[in-house]
């Protein structure tokens, strides 16, 4: 099914005009035009050039595409390496924190811990040991903060209604989102809530100071082309960036899907920054981790290799074109002049054909000619020795008559030797291409009297069957009287060696309203097949003492210039059939030489 698909699509109409247009421009041509030459140069050069360039450009964006996808694992790698680093340290200073300040809660009592010096010593030597604490409170069930310590005057602070200490009564433990709150400055709160077993519940809560988190995530060793920054699930700011502002800022970019997993993705900011962004949730915590890259400093170097890429490439184009250019112009130029040589050497081909024509009638003219001479010298000394024999007007006026009569018999030869060397003339004009409105018969008839004479000799019956009805034709006079005469000729040689006499039969007839045809029999010795299908081709002859093998070869390229067309049909032993068809008005595309 594909096979008759594919054969279908081949035969269809789009690739047979492309068949054809190329068979145009690829064929012989029968006249050298420079403009063909101009648009077979291009069209060559055009292919040349897509054909070199086209695996170039396949196996240059191929290339473009694997690099672009190994660099982008190239850049994914530490951006995701350098994410994992900044959870794993930020997770650490976290959990550390938050299960200290949960081992302290269940350590000691309310009633220890509201003891002030109690509070006061297990501070310091939780800050002397744990980096990042500011302060350190009490709160009682109610909320308020029963005991402090810390650079902030806070005791009996009111904390009741406190998202934070809402969600650690919930939860036992809450790492909270960063806040000024009372303090003035972004900071977090790490707070444990403890039931004991008397039924009294209460909440012990630190302050973590979010600078150093962005210490901790400084000491991973980002690049100074990578951002990394902490945010909550509403993309408000927790640590401040270097790209995106400051701490409890509103981040200008649609976060990415919350995942404890670390992806790393492409992203666009409110700007129309392309961004690449590793993305993490941190354990226990409602905060994501972002470490983001702009794909501008990402693919910096991919850019820099691009643009050398690019030069490369179009040089190389540049190149290919220019080599296929000269190349093309080198050899359709030497196609060009190896055509003009053919050309040239074929109109001299005909030129002799013409000339060897003109040998042939040259004969019968002489006959045609010298008949009408012979009259004349006759008719003229018959006259002159009346004129001599007349010594008086009386016996002028006796053979006046006589003498009239000569004269005018000498006046008609002359008329006929006139319309002899009128044909001649005509025939010889034939080298000069002069379309004209003409009547088939009288050519044919005009053609076939150069060769009644040496027809008559060789005991050949020519036979005209000519309707007198048959259309006007604009075509070149002495061009159809050489093609009637080479093939009258080829078919006087053909009948010559018949026994019982030969016969050529000449015919006119009108197939349709558009052309003539004109079909000349004759009763020779025919041809096989292996002969005829090579009847057209130049220098094949079967006359091989005379013959040059150029006559039916002109004869064919003549009718295809003024536009007709020729066949032969042939059966050894039987005679040869030779048909020519003839437009009553040229066609556009018939040449003219």
């Amino acid at each position: 099914m594909r096979k008759c698909m594919s054969r279908k699509m081949l035969e269809g109409p789009m690739f047979a005009a492309i068949r054809k247009y190329f068979g145009q421009l690829l064929e012989v041509p029968e006249a050298v035009s420079p403009a063909r030459y101009r648009s077979l140069r291009r069209l060559m050069t055009v292919l040349m050039v897509a054909v070199s360039v086209a695996p170039l450009l396949i196996m240059s964006g191929f290339s473009h595409v694997q690099y672009m996808k190994t660099l982008e694992r190239e850049m994914e790698s530490p951006l995701y390496a350098l994410a994992r680093k900044s959870q794993a340290s930020l997770e650490l200073f976290l959990g550390e924190r938050a299960s200290t300040v949960s081992l302290i809660a269940h350590a000691y009592s309310f009633k220890d811990l509201a003891d002030e010096k109690t509070l006061n010593r297990i501070f310091w030597a939780l800050k002397s040991e744990f980096k990042g604490f500011v302060d350190m409170g009490l709160v009682d069930v109610e909320g308020r903060q029963v005991d402090y310590v810390g650079p902030y005057k806070l005791k009996g602070a009111d904390y009741a209604g406190q998202p934070w200490l809402r969600e650690a009564e919930i939860k036992g433990r809450y790492i909270s989102n960063a806040f000024l709150g009372l303090r003035g400055f972004p900071h977090m709160v790490i707070a444990v809530h403890r039931l004991e077993e008397n039924g009294s519940s209460w909440t012990l809560r630190v302050t973590i100071d979010t600078s150093r988190l962005e210490q901790l995530v400084s000491a991973v060793g980002p690049e100074q082309d990578t951002d990394v920054f902490l945010c909550d699930s509403a993309g408000v700011l927790q640590t401040s960036s270097r790209l995106y502002g400051k701490a409890l800022d509103k981040l200008p970019m649609q976060l990415p899907p919350a995942s404890h997993e670390t992806l790393v993705r492409r992203m666009t900011d409110d700007k129309g920054h392309t961004l690449l962004v590793a993305s993490t949730m941190l354990a226990g915590t409602d905060l994501m981790l972002l470490a983001v890259k702009p794909s501008v400093e990402a693919f910096r170097p991919w850019t820099t290799l691009r643009t050398e890429l690019l030069l490369v490439l179009c040089g190389g184009i540049a190149v290919i074109v220019l080599v296929s250019h000269l190349l093309m112009k080198h050899l359709v130029g030497r196609l060009q002049a190896s055509d003009e040589r053919r050309v040239a050497v074929f109109a001299q081909m005909e030129h002799n054909q013409k000339l060897s024509s003109i040998g042939r009638l040259a004969a019968g003219v002489a006959h045609e000619v010298n008949n009408p001479l012979a009259v004349i010298y006759e008719k003229a000394g018959l006259a002159l020795d009346f004129l001599r024999m007349s010594k008086d007007c009386a016996a002028y006026e006796k053979h006046r008559e006589r003498i009239l009569a000569l004269l005018e018999s000498i006046e008609g030869t002359v008329e006929r030797a006139r319309g002899i060397t009128h044909r001649l003339l005509g025939f010889s004009r034939r080298m000069e291409a002069n379309r004209q409105s003409l009547r088939l018969a009288e050519v044919i008839t005009e053609s076939s009297e150069f060769l009644e004479r040496e027809a008559k000799n060789r005991g050949v019956q020519l036979c005209l069957d000519l309707p007198g009805d048959l259309p006007e034709i604009v075509s070149d006079r002495g061009q159809l009287q050489q093609i009637f005469l080479n093939i009258l000729g080829n078919a006087l040689d053909a009948v010559s060696d018949v026994e019982q006499g030969g016969r050529i039969e000449v015919s006119c007839s009108c197939p349709d309203e558009a052309s003539v045809t004109v079909s000349v029999k004759d009763n020779g010795k025919g041809m096989p097949p292996d002969v005829l299908k090579h009847i057209f081709e130049p220098f094949y002859s079967t006359k091989k003492d005379k013959g040059t093998g150029l006559g039916m070869f002109i004869t064919y390229g003549i009718v295809r210039r003024l536009g007709g067309d020729i066949a032969v049909e042939s059966e050894e032993g039987r005679g040869s059939l030779v048909r020519i068809t003839l437009p009553l008005t040229p066609p556009e595309g018939a040449v003219e030489v």
